[in-house]
């Protein structure tokens, strides 16, 4: 048997088509029911991406409740060693998102599809749903992958910190306002998730991802803390840093829909 062992965070379908019967494998697919049923990686089991937020105004895009998290797993046949490989339809949002949750129960053994379904071979497709195996679950939860409010608003002005907003432009100065407020978290750096991404590879992360990412401020050396407006596109944004190597990676999970809407928060535009 072929394991997983020396392989990136970022694979491509060459590394995971030979490994498609591991017993480790946890293969999650966070595309649409309808995209699912059209054809999936043989084996996959698919996750409502629903159910990777808590899914309550106003910041939807919080944590779900460690019950959820528990039953969420358990659903997946969550053990120890499991090897997790995770991919979606959109370039890696929702794939992105999973990783941090996985991330927050302290699970480290995960991979990402690189361009997800995209650049899944078509002659590779199965439609056939794999029997359910749920398992007990006990969750401990880790605080370091997620940044609070609270948290970012006492780093603002830190020199060693980088905020990666990956909405998009209109939002980020305040012509498109989302919440309450409009505008953006004081000394973030607005590069818009897809710009990080390939279209013409398949929605691939771009090879000069490194790169882009410098010249836009947001190095190594930081503390980077990405959002969105729910960490959906910060999923992405979250999963690129962490596959660069940066050391120091959080998603603010509230995002800019509870960061808008809370009257005690610097805004600029």
């Amino acid at each position: 048997m072929t394991d997983f062992s020396g392989l990136p965070l970022v694979i491509e379908a060459a590394d995971l088509l030979p490994r498609l019967d591991a017993s480790e494998l946890i293969l999650v697919d966070l595309t649409s029911a309808s995209r699912y049923a059209a054809g999936h990686v043989p084996g996959a089991r698919w996750v409502d991406s629903k159910r990777t937020q808590l899914g309550q105004p106003p910041a939807p895009g919080l944590l779900p409740s460690q019950a959820a998290l528990e039953k969420l797993f358990a659903d997946l046949g969550h053990r120890d060693d499991a090897v997790y490989v995770v991919y979606d339809e959109e370039g890696g949002s929702w794939a992105g998102r999973f990783i941090w949750l996985l991330d927050v129960i302290g699970h480290t053994r995960y991979h990402y599809l690189n361009g997800g379904i995209h650049a899944w071979p078509t002659d590779a497709l199965s439609t056939e749903v794999p029997a359910s195996a749920p398992t007990d679950v006990a969750l401990q939860l880790h605080a370091e992958p997620t940044a609070t409010r609270e948290y970012l608003q006492s780093r603002l002005g830190a020199a060693d910190l980088a905020i990666w907003d990956a909405r998009a432009p209109e939002e980020f100065d305040g012509r498109k306002v989302l919440a309450v407020r409009g505008g953006h978290i004081p000394g973030a750096t607005n590069l818009e998730w897809t710009a990080a991404m390939d279209p013409a590879d398949h929605l691939r992360i771009r090879r000069d991802a490194a790169e882009l990412l410098s010249a836009h401020g947001i190095t190594s050396d930081k503390e980077v803390v990405t959002h969105c407006q729910s960490h959906r596109r910060s999923g992405f944004t979250y999963l690129v840093a962490k596959a660069l190597g940066y050391p120091r990676v959080k998603a603010y999970a509230g995002s800019w829909s509870e960061w808008g809407n809370h009257p005690d928060t610097p805004v600029d535009v």
